[in-house]
């Protein structure tokens, strides 16, 4: 099978702009997928996280569009806020061969009013979640009457997430006739019985998500009752990954843990869905910009996590499902890159240890935690912190403004400079713990965009 961007029947404009974006070869998943999705086909495609779903059905949505008329024509479903932003994000660099494509986010915890705006003129495509989508159809801002293809992105998380009946009501507002895509990580009975109601005849395509063991080193230790906590901040102080992700089973599970490695010296912070959406912006830019080293999460609020250097995933306890075991763990070893996955179990979950095993055909190996101990004195912080500057989007403050004022008359190296990240009316800069306190001295006394912005560092966890 040829894996040629070329040989697909896309125009010209999108072929071009894939070039650009260094797109040349298709992943698994988009050989697998984008002759049916071209083809006006239902799907239901499994793949994990990485695997390059988002271009695949980008590219069959934007190839479908009529774009004289600014009727919503494409419409994506996703779970969480920060995942319709990624996709979102990565729509729109796939359209840029076109630039009247209009592509509007809708998702909650973000103001209403300012999204009926965007929606008065018109849209061709919509990227959101299931309950603003659905308060936008109750209020009569949005409209589905033209809608050519739903895509129904980690369908699994949605349907986790309780989100059935509101995808339901989203769905039967859309012409029946529509082109339904289905992408999932994992393939729950649920999906099955999603697909009978919501699909036509649909193709079914999935990618071996299984993980080489030369590329992710699988660690399984079994732990005493009560002991998790220690042996998790042993294995930090062993293998010191950059960065890793914890996984916990619940909300309280996350808080109890981060807060229990806060105590030990170790910089961690929780992610879950009892944080406001503030916060939650917080968490994860601080998490991808390399100020906190740890995170502490569940399954469902880690969707849309896009570090693309992950150190190391450690399940605080193994998930009773062996495909939700190889989704968290393919968060590492991404990019020909080797990966660290450390598992804690206890004696009653030995039936999971068992599951995995079959599950990946391969035996697992299992080891004590007898040995592992935790240094005196033995902290994990950060090697960046992160600045909050009083101005975003909505001031038209940009990326290159932030750098630029730092790295002007050399007060700071741009190597020192991290991750930026624009909100609509504030500003995050990661930077070098040691030139911490320089960086925000000319951040607050220099002008960015001919004004003056509040500079602060984050502290609180």
């Amino acid at each position: 099978m040829t894996t040629q961007f070329s040989s697909l029947k896309l125009a010209p404009a999108l072929l071009d702009n894939l070039e650009s974006l260094g797109y040349l070869k298709m992943t698994p998943i988009q050989s697998g997928s984008l002759p049916h999705l071209l083809a006006g086909q239902d799907l239901i495609a499994r793949a994990k996280t990485g695997s390059g779903k988002t271009v695949a059905f980008g590219l069959g949505l934007l190839n479908l569009l009529d774009q004289k008329s600014f009727r919503v024509q494409g419409l994506v479903l996703c779970p969480t806020r920060e995942l319709a932003d990624q996709v979102a994000k990565e729509l729109r660099r796939l359209a840029r061969a076109s630039s009247n494509t209009k592509i509007v986010t809708l998702c909650g915890g973000t103001p209403f009013g300012p999204q009926i705006g965007s929606l008065v003129h018109g849209a061709h495509m919509v990227v959101g979640t299931p309950g603003r989508i659905l308060k936008h159809l109750e209020k009569g801002s949005l409209s589905l009457d033209s809608v050519r293809a739903v895509v129904l992105d980690e369908a699994d998380r949605m349907l986790d997430m309780g989100f059935y009946d509101d995808m339901a009501e989203i769905l039967s507002a859309t012409p029946s006739q529509r082109q339904t895509l289905l992408f999932s990580a994992t393939y729950p009975e649920t999906i099955r019985e999603m697909s009978a109601a919501f699909q036509s005849d649909p193709i079914e395509v999935t990618v071996d998500s299984h993980h080489s063991d030369l590329k992710i080193r699988q660690h399984f230790y079994e732990v005493q009752k009560g002991k998790r906590n220690q042996t998790l901040a042993a294995l930090l102080a062993k293998f010191f990954p950059t960065s890793t992700v914890v996984f916990c089973h619940t909300k309280s599970q996350c808080q109890e843990v981060a807060e229990e490695l806060q105590q030990r010296g170790i910089q961690a912070l929780a992610l879950h869905g009892d944080l406001e959406q503030k916060d939650r912006d917080l968490v994860l830019v601080r998490f991808a910009n390399g100020s906190v080293p740890v995170l502490v999460a569940t399954d469902v609020a880690a969707r849309g996590l896009d570090i693309k250097e992950l150190g190391a995933v450690i399940n605080y306890e193994l998930p009773r499902d062996p495909e939700i075991y190889v989704h968290r763990i393919g968060r590492t070893g991404r990019a020909g890159r080797n990966g660290l996955a450390l598992n804690l179990f206890i004696a009653s979950e030995a039936n999971r240890v068992n599951a995995i095993e079959a599950y990946l055909k391969n035996e697992v190996r299992l080891e004590q935690p007898a040995g592992l101990d935790i240094p005196e004195g033995f902290s994990l912080t950060a090697p960046n912190v992160t600045l909050c500057i009083d101005g975003g989007r909505k001031e038209k403050v940009r990326p290159g403004d932030i750098l630029g004022a730092l790295t002007a008359d050399k007060a700071i190296q741009g190597g020192l400079v991290g991750k930026i990240d624009i909100f609509d009316h504030v500003a995050y800069v990661a930077v070098d713990r040691s030139v911490r306190k320089i960086a925000i001295r000319v951040l607050s006394d220099n002008k960015i965009k001919g004004r003056r912005f509040k500079v602060r560092m984050i502290h609180r966890l």
